[in-house]
């Protein structure tokens, strides 16, 4: 490789990933843990939907309570559903029917657990899986910085570094090209720091490449359409969103002319969804659109997920006209999938990791560790090497104090998030403010602390320490706290709930087999 070359992809490599390294290994940390979402949640609410099964959810009851609580006549309703869960998200628009309607400015997003038949706010609802889910793609700085930029903030501000991501990945990937090969069977554990680092980030580097490559590119593309998608609306679209995910397939259009007219019977909803699901067997219940609900233009729209083991990127969609009983569309999840629905799905699937069971989960949380060590070790290559008396004394400040707060921020991460696991299962009543206060006052709290000390090496060695012994701990609150020890929820088949404990239990053993390796070698070091 020409020299010229060579020092491009050098300091494009390096500029582009010590500017998104702290951000991006936040992205890795809460995206490997954001794989088992769903377990998540079921450890934390001591359901486990593997062990129990999935109740059948009884739509009739909801319909009805919904109806009286809020009056449903001439609103539009949309039913959002996870997978694998017994929740589903209600989103209730102020009424059309005026007339008939006493309640029709009224509206209402709410969540909605079929286990208990019970409706909880958004917040209630809230738990550590969808904490860490919406924090790989920093949702919470939504809220956190109220700016108005047409855009939301944290959307934004990850897709972006997505993108310095996979400018980082290409650069890297060339900057090693030559020597490929030989550096991924190089590595050198009895060397000297510097050399450790920089072949831990090389063969991760490497190993990780395909996964971390496919992440950063559906990343960008699962981004770019949510958040860039506004002045293409303007241009092509005038301004109408609606119709904007209506053609990228991310709401269902449905054409429902309000007419006024009640009708005399509203149809049995429940009997049409089973209808639907015995027509798409396997297919899990995704979206269910109801369109001016009791008049006579009413709609019923329903969207379904195909059977991963059938299709691997395949979504349906039935619509019902609601006075007639017919059929105005129909796209199976299984033989009708159009290109932009294949696309996407395609995309989701890839980057979700939802598609091949607990093995392709685990697989995926392993490269992403591996994701935040190559991270962390970049930032390491990156102050030794200007860490040189020929380097000005104010540089070296900078790039010193620079790479201290990287660190506090990254290796706080696995000790604040194993201690709030253990605190929400020792706290009743837990909901998202809680959620955002154990986290994020522990984490600041923590964070501060080693910044302050301003000492790399005791950073590293004591996050491992104290990470290693909470995410010990993890396993033996959910036990204490509520019965679920490791070995009862193995015997009863809870697989979900136990998959969690194993986790914590893994990660707590790795980092201190971590800790005890480099005290034996710091030990030495201070020998000789």
């Amino acid at each position: 490789m020409k020299n010229r070359n060579y020092n491009i992809y050098f300091h494009t490599h390096t500029i582009s990933g010590i500017i998104i390294a702290s951000v991006l290994y936040v992205i890795f940390f809460a995206g490997s843990f954001s794989f088992f979402k769903d377990e998540i949640s079921a450890w934390q609410s001591n359901k486990s939907a593997v062990e129990n099964g999935m109740q059948k959810p009884v739509y009739d009851s909801l319909l009805d309570s919904l109806d009286s609580k809020y009056n449903l006549a001439g609103r539009d309703i949309n039913f959002y559903f996870y997978p694998g869960s017994h929740l589903c998200y209600v989103n209730m628009a102020t009424s059309k029917d005026t007339v008939h309607n006493p309640k029709a400015n009224e509206r209402a997003y709410f969540g909605y657990d079929f286990s208990k038949k019970k409706e909880t706010s958004y917040a209630e609802s809230y738990d550590m899986g969808e904490f860490l889910y919406r924090l790989h793609f920093l949702a919470q700085l939504n809220q956190a910085i109220p700016v108005n930029i047409g855009y939301p903030v944290g959307y934004l501000i990850a897709g972006l570094v997505a993108f310095l991501f996979l400018f980082a990945l290409i650069t890297g990937l060339l900057l090693h090209w030559d020597k490929l090969v030989s550096n991924f069977f190089l590595f050198r554990p009895w060397s000297k720091w510097k050399t450790i680092w920089t072949d831990l980030h090389t063969v991760l580097g490497v190993i990780g490449f395909p996964f971390q490559f496919v992440f950063a590119l559906t990343g960008i593309i699962l981004i770019v359409n949510t958040v860039f998608l506004s002045p293409f609306s303007r241009l092509l679209y005038k301004g109408n969103m609606e119709k904007v995910f209506e053609d990228l397939e991310y709401a269902a259009a449905v054409e429902a002319p309000f007419t006024g007219k009640p009708l005399t019977e509203v149809p049995d909803i429940p009997a049409y969804i089973q209808r639907t699901q015995e027509m798409w067997p396997g297919a899990a219940l995704n979206r269910i659109t109801i369109k001016s609900y009791g008049d006579e233009g009413m709609r019923l729209a329903i969207e379904s997920e195909a059977d991963h083991k059938r299709s691997f990127a395949g979504t349906g969609l039935i619509i019902y006209e609601m006075k007639t009983g017919n059929i105005l569309k129909h796209r199976s999840p299984y033989d009708d999938a159009t290109y932009i629905g294949a696309v996407k799905s395609f995309i989701y699937r890839l980057h979700l990791g939802d598609y091949g069971g607990y093995f392709v989960k685990i697989v995926n949380f392993i490269l992403g560790v591996a994701g935040c060590i190559v991270i962390i070790s970049g930032i390491l290559i990156w102050l030794v090497a200007r860490d040189k008396n020929s380097v000005a004394n104010h540089k070296r400040k900078f790039n010193f104090w620079l790479s201290n707060i990287f660190l506090a921020v990254c290796l706080t991460m696995l000790p604040v998030t194993a201690f709030s696991f253990i605190l929400i299962k020792a706290l009743d009543n837990v909901n998202q403010t809680v959620i955002y206060q154990i986290y994020f006052y522990s984490w600041l709290v923590l964070a501060l602390y080693y910044i302050v000390r301003k000492n790399l090496r005791r950073t590293n060695g004591e996050t491992l320490l104290l990470g290693g012994v909470l995410a010990l701990l993890v396993p033996v609150a959910n036990g204490f706290f509520a019965g679920n020890w490791i070995w009862s929820t193995w015997s009863r088949r809870a697989t979900d709930i136990f998959l969690v404990d194993l986790l914590w239990l893994a990660l707590g053993l790795a980092a201190l087999f971590a800790f005890v390796k480099i005290k034996k070698r710091n030990s030495v070091n201070q020998v000789a």
